[in-house]
């Protein structure tokens, strides 16, 4: 009896802790508010359960902004706010919730800035009373990159990749884009690949992109010594981020080769439609002459090679076609 009693004590135990675990970890519980946060790799957000103390609006509003800005002492994520960017007033006015950040928060590299505000909003707009979320710099509206109005805002307004999932090898068909030999346009290849489920897509695309071809008559568009630093994927834009390999230049492929070998291969993935590029996190100035960094780009076939060009029409015209595979000749 006193061995069972023993045992019904260390069960008790170990679910207690199991409890606590659950509650500090970043992924799914029962809790009824969620606090966002940014994952280490600046990827992706990540939601931590909370128990509020405050049930009026304005104060739960109060009280989940200083959970915003509190530093989480954990390896694995950090707060969505950096320290030099500060919240310096709010207002709550007919179910819209106005933030006014300082001018630091125009200092934030474009993916930081979009998972940051992704935090923010997917955290707050849980509030009963807030069913939108406008961003002010200073007391002007925020805008993106290419001077847009960011404008209304609520959770749905992010899209994101789910976390990761259980460790399993899956199989891939990804279309990559690549210079032809004399680096004046691009020839797609399809490649047949296979990888961990806990790597997304755009990973591997770029990845892969990195890698080069496969068959002949194709080479790599993009400078030798470029590693990817990461990529995500938020609202159907995907941020790339270059080591800075990418500024070296090889003038032998065209400058918007380079650039569309990567945004037409993302744009091949059903979840993205347009695609920035930023350099260690920068995304300011412009490669080489003419293509900005700032500039989301959207998928642009007119640098296709004529004998691509050709195939298709021919396909177009009901001629039979093979669509170049992996090994074959693109010459």
């Amino acid at each position: 009896m006193r061995k069972m009693k023993e045992g019904l004590c260390l069960l008790f135990l170990f679910f207690f802790l199991a409890g606590l675990a659950g509650c500090e970890g970043g992924g799914e519980d029962a809790s009824e508010y969620k606090i966002y946060y940014v994952n280490k790799d600046n990827t992706k957000t990540v939601a931590v359960g909370y128990e509020p103390e405050a049930e009026e609006d304005k104060e739960l509003i109060r009280e989940l902004l200083r959970k915003l800005v509190q530093d989480k002492k954990r390896s694995d994520y950090h707060r969505a706010l950096p320290e030099q960017v500060k919240l310096e007033s709010w207002k709550l006015d007919n179910s819209q919730l106005y933030l006014y950040f300082n001018s630091a928060y125009m200092e934030m590299d474009n993916v930081r800035e979009v998972l940051c505000r992704a935090a923010i909003v997917r955290t707050l707009i849980q509030v009963e009373g807030v069913d939108c979320i406008s961003f002010y710099v200073m007391d002007s509206p925020l805008t993106d990159a290419g001077g847009n109005l960011i404008g209304l805002m609520t959770a749905e307004s992010f899209i994101e990749n789910p976390g990761e999932q259980i460790n399993t090898i899956q199989t891939a068909s990804i279309t990559l884009y690549f210079s032809n030999p004399k680096g004046t346009a691009l020839i797609p290849e399809v490649q047949e690949v296979h990888y961990s489920s806990n790597i997304s897509l755009e990973k591997l695309v770029i990845e892969q992109l990195l890698k080069g071809p496969k068959g002949n008559g194709k080479r790599s568009a993009i400078p030798e010594g470029t590693k990817l630093v990461n990529v995500s994927v938020l609202d159907g834009v995907g941020f790339v981020n270059l080591n800075e390999g990418f500024l070296s230049q090889n003038y032998e492929i065209a400058e918007p080769v380079v650039i569309y070998s990567i945004v037409n291969s993302l744009a091949e993935l059903a979840n993205i439609n347009k695609v920035q590029i930023s350099v260690n996190g920068d995304s300011q100035g412009v490669y080489r002459e003419k293509m900005e960094l700032s500039t989301v780009y959207e998928r642009n076939l007119d640098y296709l090679d004529e004998s691509v060009r050709s195939q298709e029409t021919k396909q177009e015209d009901g001629v039979e076609n093979v669509v170049i595979e992996e090994g074959e000749s693109g010459d």
